[in-house]
């Protein structure tokens, strides 16, 4: 396994680094293959974050937990992982069919399992209008929403405006 621990306004200590190399074990269980995993610990103020993101022939599994005390973010963060490859373990399974890729385990509990479907509840269509980045900020907060879809009108690009987690905006441009 390829582990990377890195700390933000936070000393990776050794006992820290021991706890995580610890619950590492616990999801690389159930792959055959060795994970690539990244590690990401933080401190703002009180709030202790710790950010899991686990890459494997080419699927990521990310989880992100945030609470008073370092030690329990990592305890539930890598709950987290856990119970998303169990929720996806038929999807993982259907992906890497025919590759030595997950634990047997795994696939055997996937065979008993039917597959749960995404349900798409809604669906809307509507005209890209060109418009700035600015106009889209605010078209997006007169909507109350967290995103918005837009064509932006310097480079004619269908592009997404969103809000993150700091308050500030992201845009994400689709390419031709």
């Amino acid at each position: 396994m390829e582990l990377t621990v890195r700390g933000k306004n936070i000393d990776v200590t050794p006992a820290l680094r021991a706890y995580v190399e610890k619950h590492t074990d616990s999801v690389q269980r159930y792959f055959e293959k060795p994970l690539r995993m990244n590690v990401l610990l933080k401190v703002t103020k009180e709030t202790h974050t710790a950010e899991v993101t686990v890459h494997i022939d080419g699927v990521i599994i990310r989880a992100v937990e945030k609470t008073d005390d370092m030690y329990k973010s990592i305890d539930i963060v890598f709950d987290k992982i856990e119970r998303q490859i169990h929720k996806y373990k038929t999807r993982l399974a259907k992906r890497f069919k025919g590759r030595e890729v997950l634990n047997e385990k795994l696939v055997a509990q996937e065979a008993g399992e039917e597959e749960a479907a995404f349900e798409i509840v809604r669906r809307k269509s509507f005209e890209l209008k060109p418009m700035s980045s600015e106009e889209a900020v605010l078209q997006m907060n007169l909507l109350g929403h967290s995103f918005y879809v837009f064509r932006n009108a310097e480079t004619e690009l269908v592009a997404v405006m969103y809000r993150r987690e700091d308050g500030k905006y992201g845009m994400i441009e689709m390419k031709n």
